[in-house]
């Protein structure tokens, strides 16, 4: 490793340029100071053995190329600001985005429309968002691909928009917006730091998505050309870390797409939300299934509620619990395959009700309503523990009765019993998805 430096006046350019210029473009380390800024150093993994002298040669060496990559960034950075952004703009008719879909002004007037949508829905919602300072970050978001910054250093790409942006006096929402517009990179990497920077993500990833789905150019097995994988991940990872009170069916119908491909882009998103889940939150393949099948449009409630299952899954009288929903949801399956059944009327006159029926009847009844009240203020780990309270009842319920009695009366309540725990308890998960032993 050797320490080289470079001149201070470099440090004028914005951190993010010389950083990249050091990092990806030179592979050295940039060095801060003891306040967290920049320093006018750098640091190289030097590969072979020299002397001094050797070593002193090639600290030179670096320091060399680095001044005029340096040189070069400085260059494109002021010529750029010789065309202001909104100048660019039309410059943006001669950039193509996708063949089908036509240039990036075209994608940019589309992404307003979608931006425009998801704010009027979040300011209904009582969230508070500088609407004129989006639709101003999303009219200029792509201008940016137009820079000789941008074009030399294809990864500061939304970047060197929002630097633009505040160096040509635009309100800071409109310029941390274009900066934050490609966030989140991967899902380890952060979120737009605001409402309007997560929306305009939000809608560029949208459009995209819906898109490229409209043409027919879903991803298939490991192929993805487009990286729609990826900006669904952005989607999800944002509304799972933000608290936008947005879904993935107000995501795609905000797109304007047909009804046949905002139902596919529904369909999509929830395959991500189960990767987020399983690769993200760490939650297992069989809670991801359970709540998922309970829906998945909201993420962060869904989130809630796998959180809440695999806090309460090690407890006995929850896993029993489990089991004999999976047992209730088999034999509702089965009865559902049979056409004979009684009319509500002769259900409600029936005379004699076994005993273990009717305890499991009014336990489930007292529980349901304090379990409905809990569910619906999202306090998941209490609904699921009341749930498993019932275990006596439903212990003795199969014990002691024959689900599929002969009588269709008889049969018809036992069943609707069971139809109304399952629906019930389905307001949070598909308990039947839990794996238990034996």
């Amino acid at each position: 490793m050797i320490a080289g430096g470079f001149d201070a006046e470099y440090l004028q350019l914005p951190e993010e340029v010389l950083v990249t210029v050091m990092r990806d473009h030179q592979n050295y380390f940039a060095v801060e100071d003891k306040t967290g800024r920049l320093a006018p150093h750098f640091l190289a993994v030097l590969n072979t053995q020299a002397d001094e002298a050797g070593v002193a040669v090639i600290r030179h060496g670096n320091a060399r190329v680095l001044r005029a990559r340096f040189n070069d960034a400085r260059f494109f950075w002021e010529f750029d600001q010789r065309t202001p952004l909104a100048e660019r703009l039309t410059l943006l008719e001669h950039v193509t985005f996708q063949k089908d879909l036509g240039s990036y002004a075209v994608k940019t007037e589309r992404v307003r429309k979608v931006s425009a949508r998801l704010s009027a829905l979040l300011q209904e919602r009582g969230i508070a968002l500088d609407a004129a300072a989006l639709d101003q970050a999303a009219l200029l978001a792509k201008t940016d691909l137009t820079a000789e910054l941008v074009k030399e250093f294809t990864e500061l790409q939304g970047i060197v928009g929002g630097l633009y942006a505040r160096a040509q006096g635009y309100s800071e929402p409109t310029a941390a917006a274009i900066y934050d517009q490609y966030r989140p990179v991967s899902m380890d990497a952060p979120v737009p730091r605001t409402i309007e920077g997560s929306v305009l993500a939000i809608a560029d990833k949208a459009d995209t998505i819906a898109g490229m789905f409209g043409l027919g150019l879903e991803p298939t097995g490991s192929k993805d050309p487009f990286a729609l994988r990826r900006a669904a991940n952005g989607i999800v990872k944002i509304l799972a870390e933000s608290e936008l009170p947005l879904t993935l069916s107000d995501m795609a119908a905000a797109t304007g797409a047909e009804a046949a491909v905002e139902e596919r882009v529904v369909s999509f998103f929830a395959e991500r939300v189960e990767f987020y889940l399983r690769e993200v939150r760490g939650q297992a393949y069989d809670v991801v299934k359970a709540v998922l099948a309970a829906g998945s449009n909201d993420v962060r409630d869904a989130i809630a509620r796998a959180e809440a299952v695999t806090a309460v899954r090690g407890s006995e009288d929850f896993t029993a619990v489990s089991a004999a929903f999976k047992r209730m949801k088999n034999i509702l399956t089965q009865a559902d395959e049979s056409d004979v059944s009684a009319t509500r009327e002769e259900v409600l006159q029936q005379g004699d009700v076994h005993p273990a029926q009717r305890a499991l009847g009014n336990a489930a009844a007292k529980v349901s309503e304090e379990f409905v009240s809990l569910s619906a203020g999202r306090e998941y780990v209490p609904a699921l523990q009341l749930i498993a309270t019932l275990r006596p009842e439903i212990d003795g319920f199969f014990k002691d009765v024959m689900v599929m009695d002969p009588d269709p009366v008889v049969r018809e309540a036992r069943l609707n019993l069971l139809r109304g725990l399952v629906q019930t308890s389905s307001r949070i998960a598909d308990f039947s998805e839990i794996v238990t032993a034996g």
